[in-house]
């Protein structure tokens, strides 16, 4: 489970590098402009992976042991600025978002295969459940950036914007045991 949980941790940081980079060819303005995606813009979605990755962040802070939360103190000040990002709130949120991505692979690397199972309190689904395993809520991290990475991918596509990072670019986990092959 670890192996897995840091294969997408490391993914994660990979695909928002190359979104990022993406973004930052276009001019401010093209990042600006409403997109009529979920969040609007292009920069909104980016800020709202900011914002959402941040939570999961905070939810991990607030129920893991004191030892594995340590791993995200150099995240636990960061700030999202209201409304649209201006250009400098713009350099500052993937500055962000590159610390988040880093802090939550030096997090998994840290967790024992035991560890990612430990309980994360919940502030939703009405407290049912209270908590689920870590595990879960990573996935759900890693999964909402991918559909909000997504979201991106697809506007750029409408606008005839090259780029390659539809796909998704596992790398190989050699640790993990085929059925077929249990000797690998």
């Amino acid at each position: 489970m670890k192996d897995s949980l840091l294969m997408y941790a490391r993914y994660n940081k990979r695909a928002d590098a190359s979104v990022l980079a993406i973004l930052d060819s276009l001019s401010f303005e093209a990042c600006l402009e409403d997109r009529k995606s979920f969040c609007g813009s292009l920069s909104s979605l980016a800020k709202h992976i900011l914002e959402s990755s941040l939570y999961f962040q905070g939810l991990f802070r607030a129920s893991l042991p004191a030892a594995s939360a340590k791993a995200l103190e150099a995240t636990a000040e960061l700030a999202i600025p209201e409304g649209e990002l201006n250009a400098e709130q713009w350099k500052q949120a993937k500055a962000s978002i590159a610390a988040i991505d880093q802090a939550t692979i030096t997090l998994v690397e840290g967790l024992s295969e035991k560890q990612c199972t430990l309980p994360i309190a919940l502030d939703w689904y009405d407290g049912k459940p209270a908590s689920v395993p870590f595990h879960f809520i990573a996935n759900q991290l890693f999964v909402h950036g991918t559909h909000h990475r997504g979201q991106i991918s697809q506007i750029l596509d409408e606008l005839g914007i090259e780029h390659d990072f539809s796909g998704i670019d596992l790398e190989f986990m050699p640790a993990i045991k085929t059925a077929s092959n249990p000797s690998d």
